[in-house]
């Protein structure tokens, strides 16, 4: 029983050396893997079928971690000459994550049908856009709906830039990331980072773009927070056109 007390306290020791010399890391990643985490966890059958309850608790355990470790300390504010590009961006990005899965006809149906079959999850099955969803408000209410609304838009939208590109695409091509620019191009890892984005969406086509285009604003303005902006803008739109038409598949 010694040994394995005293494995457990090296086991512990180790944990938090680990903590405290990379910590700047650490405060990035936590409330993202937080999220993941309780995104598989809640999922089990201990906590019944799938209910909106489980995104309100996710929505609200991530933002008190993500504003208890404040990842943002280690920027500047928000730069307001940054905020007409990271809308334009915003917009851009709901506009091609969600057309390309709308049914016009036409010219255009060839390639929408290639891109339904192929560039969404899973491969070569038609999505079905108007799914039964637990946040459509008449299963939901009103209240839990809307906490989806903010928690996608102004929760995870904020907590992912910090992660994927204040902190993931940094620490790939130096540990010490704090000490790589925001402006620092290095398209391998830019690559790795936008692929890893891509295939944790159904959408893994518009994710690849969308994680290019976000990568590539923050390295054109050297500001997190505008591309943190630029995401906000694309959730909420996502999450009003979702609850105007029903087309709860982009859910």
């Amino acid at each position: 029983m010694k040994a394995i007390a005293d494995l457990w306290a090296s086991a512990q020791e180790s944990l938090r050396k680990n903590f405290r010399e990379h910590y700047p890391a650490w405060c990035h990643a936590i409330p993202f893997l937080a999220w993941l985490g309780m995104m598989a966890g809640l999922d089990l059958p201990l906590f019944g079928p799938d209910h909106a309850w489980k995104y309100a608790a996710r929505t609200v355990v991530c933002l008190a971690l993500f504003l208890y470790f404040k990842p943002w300390r280690w920027y500047g504010k928000l730069r307001l000459r940054n905020l007409p590009l990271a809308t334009l961006v915003g917009v851009f990005v709901f506009a091609f994550w969600t057309f390309p899965a709308i049914p016009v006809g036409g010219a255009y149906a060839g390639w929408q049908e290639w891109y339904v079959r192929f560039g969404i999850l899973p491969l070569g099955q038609l999505p079905d856009l108007t799914v039964d969803s637990v946040y459509d408000p008449q299963v939901a209410g009103w209240i839990l709906a809307l906490t989806r609304l903010a928690g996608s838009a102004f929760v995870i939208a904020v907590i992912e830039e910090f992660f994927w590109r204040g902190f993931l695409y940094r620490w790939l091509i130096r540990t010490d990331f704090l000490k790589v620019g925001l402006n620092h191009v290095d398209w391998e890892t830019i690559g790795k980072v936008c692929l890893l984005f891509a295939v944790i969406h159904h959408e893994w086509l518009a994710g690849l773009l969308t994680g290019l285009v976000y990568l590539g604003l923050m390295i054109k303005t050297r500001d997190v927070w505008a591309v943190a902006f630029a995401h906000v803008v694309t959730n909420l739109l996502l999450a009003i056109y979702v609850l105007v038409t029903g087309t709860y598949m982009f859910w």
